[in-house]
């Protein structure tokens, strides 16, 4: 049997995860504090003892975001080249379609969802996250040698909250796969001084 300490990590996890995948599926307004519990597995009640309120849930959701972004980018910068680093993240957005189709990007869906709540601090923590995967891009861009690398990168991000929402409000996950390789072309198609293609 697990020590009480590990037992309560493991439920704060799972709750964790669960609102991150509840939240993306459900938004905020349609989520119940019962609903993440049931995907945790979890009483209820026990909820509120980790989480106090709706908002803190999605604070979690909002770390699970960025903890994945985290392990998403550290397996991308074992690839030696940055080009290579760009071409995976965007063929790992197209492999996320059907999802993507279903329920738009779980960040920039959860940034564009507490941005219309009361509270100012949630979307700002959104926005974090995404500015973490824009100055992660950037320096991709910038060890190319690229000019404006933060422009480029704004440019990369846009191109896939777009290919997202469209994908989801079109329910449309081909799109992802079509704007992908518009995207994988894009970055082709740039010439650093001194590289070859």
């Amino acid at each position: 049997m697990k020590p009480r300490a590990a037992q309560a990590a493991d439920k704060r996890r799972r709750l964790t995860a669960a609102a991150a995948q509840v939240l993306h599926e459900q938004g905020v307004e349609r989520t119940t504090l019962a609903d993440i519990a049931r995907a945790a597995d979890v009483p209820v009640g026990n909820v509120y003892y980790y989480f106090k309120t709706k908002d803190e849930l999605v604070q979690a959701a909002l770390s699970e975001h960025s903890a994945h972004l985290d392990q998403l980018t550290n397996q991308l910068d074992q690839l030696p080249d940055p080009l290579d680093r760009l071409k995976a993240l965007i063929e790992t957005w197209v492999a996320q379609r059907d999802t993507a189709a279903r329920y738009g990007c779980p960040t920039g869906t959860l940034a564009v969802e507490v941005d219309k709540r009361a509270n100012g601090t949630l979307d700002a923590e959104a926005g974090a996250v995404i500015r973490r995967l824009l100055d992660w891009a950037g320096h991709q861009f910038r060890a190319l040698g690229l000019p404006d690398p933060d422009d480029l990168a704004v440019t990369l991000i846009s191109g896939y909250q777009g290919m997202s929402l469209l994908a989801n409000a079109l329910r449309d996950p081909d799109i992802m796969t079509r704007q992908g390789a518009r995207l994988l072309h894009w970055l082709d198609s740039l010439q650093a001084p001194g590289r070859t293609p």
